[in-house]
């Protein structure tokens, strides 16, 4: 259930106006190998193009480009770490919002996904 979590909040940030963009990579236009995401614009961006600022992009799960992707190890965490930060810093922070409580619980849930 927590891929569907996750493509719920995706669905959620797209319906509120600041849907992601998957579709290709926002530094080349490439539309494969894509890995990482903006966290300023929300754009996909490939491994190539990130180079030296990959440490400060947010992993990209493969089963928000391909629904029939299984989750692959650490990409539940890495899908709601990347929700998350959207919907805290375009939806709640610009209204004085922190996380819900039960959502930061889940966070906990996709950390120990990842590990088992």
């Amino acid at each position: 259930w927590l891929p569907l979590y996750v493509r719920w909040e995706a669905g959620l940030l797209e319906a509120l106006g600041f849907g992601l963009d998957l579709s290709e990579c926002a530094a080349t236009g490439a539309k494969a190998d894509l890995v990482y995401v903006s966290p300023k614009t929300g754009r996909a961006v490939s491994r190539d193009a990130a180079g030296i600022y990959a440490a400060r992009l947010l992993r990209l799960p493969q089963f928000l480009l391909d629904a029939g992707a299984p989750p692959a190890d650490g990409d539940i965490a890495a899908g709601l770490a990347l929700t998350g930060h959207f919907l805290q810093e375009r939806v709640l922070r610009p209204h004085g919002k922190d996380m819900p409580v039960a959502r930061a619980r889940l966070d906990a849930i996709g950390a120990e996904s990842s590990k088992s």
